[in-house]
C-alpha cells in the first residue's frame, strides 16, 4: 500500500475517535478493471479479529466462494452492494475479496476504507470523502448515522482511575521516588498504590497506565516482546549483540531503533511479510540477511492484552529542592487498539522497535526491550476513542 497522505491520517484519526475498526485497501487500475483485488495481508487479520471471514478455512474455487451484504457509503447517498471472498482455483489460490459498485466511488490508487457493522460491510472512499464533515454535518446522513451507531460511550473502571487521578494532582506536585527516566510512572503507581512490578499485565483493573513528561515529544512504549527464537536465525540476544553491538564506555551495547521505513547505521531494517504473517528484522549485511521474527499473531495479542485500555498521563516536571518533582496535568484515554492498523504503522514507520541490549564488564548481557515505540501522531491512528481530561479542572 501506499504511503498515506496527511489528510487520509487525519480521517483516520477522526474515525479512531469514534471507535471505528476498519482495515485499507489500494485498489489498482487492473483491479478496477478486472473487478478484483488481492485481500492483504492486514485485510485479512482484519477479517479474522472481528470473526467476519478466515482465508485460510476457505476451499478454492467458485463453489466455495463467500458473498457477505455491503453498503457503500457515498456520503449524503449508499449504494446497496455484496462483496464477494474468494480464493481461485488457479496457482496457490491467494484471497480476493471485491466489492460490486466500487468502480462508480473509487479511482486506481485511492484507499478504501472498510468496516463491519449490522452484519454488512460498510465501505468508503477515504481519499476522496469529507469524513469530518459529514460526520458533524447538521444535515443527518447515512454515513453520520453509522458512525453514531458503532460509538460507544464511558467505563466506570476508567471514571474510578480518573477521580484518583484528579485527586493526586489537585495535592500539587509529587517527589519523585527515583532519579531516573522512569520515574515518571513510578511515582504516579505508587501514589495510586499500584505494585511496581514487571508484570505484562495492565495496570489497573485492566487499565495501562503510560506516564510522561510534557517537555518530551518522543515517541511513547507500546510494549516489550523478544523475538519468536524458534523460527528466527538468531536464538539470542547475545548472539545480535555481537553481530551488530558497538564499544560504549565500559560496556558493549546495541541501543538503536529500526524502522520499515528507513535502515539505521548499524544496516537494520523491518519489514513486514503478509504471506507468512510475520514481522522480519534484517541487516544489510549478506551474511547475515533477515536474522529474527515476530509472528503478527503474537504482537497483535500483546498489543490487545497491554493496551485494551490506557490512560496515557502527562506531567510537568520541575525541580524543588534539588529534587524532581511531577504535576500530573492531562490524560488521554484511549481503547480497543485496532490491530489491522498495527501492521500499517509498522509500515508507514510509524511504530518503530529499539533493541536495547548490553553486555556490562563481567559479560553479563541484559536486553531491556525489543520496545515497541509509537510517534506521538500515530496514538489517534491506532487507539480508538481518544478523549483527553484535563486533571486540574
Amino acid at each position: 500500500m501506499r504511503k498515506l497522505t496527511d489528510a487520509e491520517q487525519e480521517k483516520i484519526k477522526v474515525l479512531t475517535k469514534n471507535q471505528v475498526s476498519l482495515t485499507l485497501i489500494e485498489p489498482t487500475e487492473t483491479g478496477l478493471k478486472k473487478s478484483i483485488m488481492d485481500a492483504t495481508g492486514s485485510v485479512r487479520s482484519y477479517l479474522k479479529s472481528e470473526n467476519i471471514h478466515d482465508y485460510e478455512l476457505q476451499n478454492q474455487g467458485t463453489e466455495s466462494k463467500r458473498m457477505i451484504p455491503a453498503v457503500i457509503h457515498k456520503g449524503f447517498k449508499i449504494i446497496k452492494s455484496k462483496a464477494s471472498l474468494y480464493r481461485p482455483s488457479t496457482k496457490k489460490g491467494d484471497p480476493r475479496i471485491w466489492f460490486y459498485g466500487l468502480t462508480k466511488v473509487a479511482d486506481p490508487n485511492d484507499i478504501i476504507a472498510i468496516t463491519y457493522y449490522n452484519d454488512s460491510f460498510q465501505v468508503f472512499n477515504l481519499t476522496k470523502l469529507d469524513v469530518k464533515e459529514l460526520i458533524n454535518s447538521s444535515i443527518l446522513n447515512p454515513f453520520q448515522e453509522l458512525i453514531n451507531a458503532i460509538s460507544t460511550t464511558e467505563n466506570e473502571v476508567a471514571f474510578e482511575l480518573l477521580a484518583m487521578l484528579r485527586k493526586i494532582a489537585n495535592a500539587g506536585p509529587i517527589p519523585s521516588m527515583v532519579d531516573a527516566d522512569t520515574s515518571v510512572g513510578r511515582t504516579l503507581e505508587t501514589a495510586l498504590g499500584i505494585d511496581i512490578n514487571s508484570s505484562k499485565q495492565p495496570d489497573y483493573k485492566g487499565i495501562e497506565l503510560k506516564s510522561f513528561r510534557n517537555s518530551r515529544t518522543n515517541r511513547k512504549n507500546l510494549f516489550a516482546q523478544v523475538p519468536d527464537w524458534k523460527l528466527s536465525k538468531f536464538k539470542s540476544s547475545a548472539e545480535i549483540l555481537d553481530n551488530f553491538g558497538y564499544e560504549r564506555e565500559e560496556d558493549f551495547k546495541l541501543y538503536c531503533t529500526v524502522s520499515a521505513i528507513t535502515r539505521n547505521s548499524q544496516g537494520l531494517n523491518l519489514r513486514i511479510d503478509t504471506d507468512i504473517k510475520q514481522l522480519i528484522e534484517n541487516s544489510d549485511n549478506p551474511e547475515v540477511g533477515d536474522f529474527v521474527v515476530w509472528t503478527l499473531d503474537k504482537l497483535h495479542n500483546r498489543l490487545k492484552s497491554k493496551h485494551k485500555e490506557t490512560f496515557w498521563v502527562e506531567a510537568e516536571s520541575t525541580r524543588l529542592n534539588d529534587r524532581e518533582h511531577f504535576q500530573y496535568k492531562l490524560v488521554e484515554h484511549t481503547k480497543k487498539p485496532i490491530t489491522s492498523q498495527f501492521d500499517l504503522l509498522i509500515e508507514q514507520g510509524i511504530i518503530t522497535l529499539d533493541h536495547l541490549i548490553k553486555r556490562n564488564s563481567k559479560g553479563k548481557v541484559v536486553e531491556k526491550g525489543p520496545l515497541f515505540k509509537i510517534k506521538p501522531k500515530g496514538i489517534e491512528l491506532l487507539f480508538p476513542p481518544s478523549e483527553s481530561y484535563n486533571l486540574m479542572a
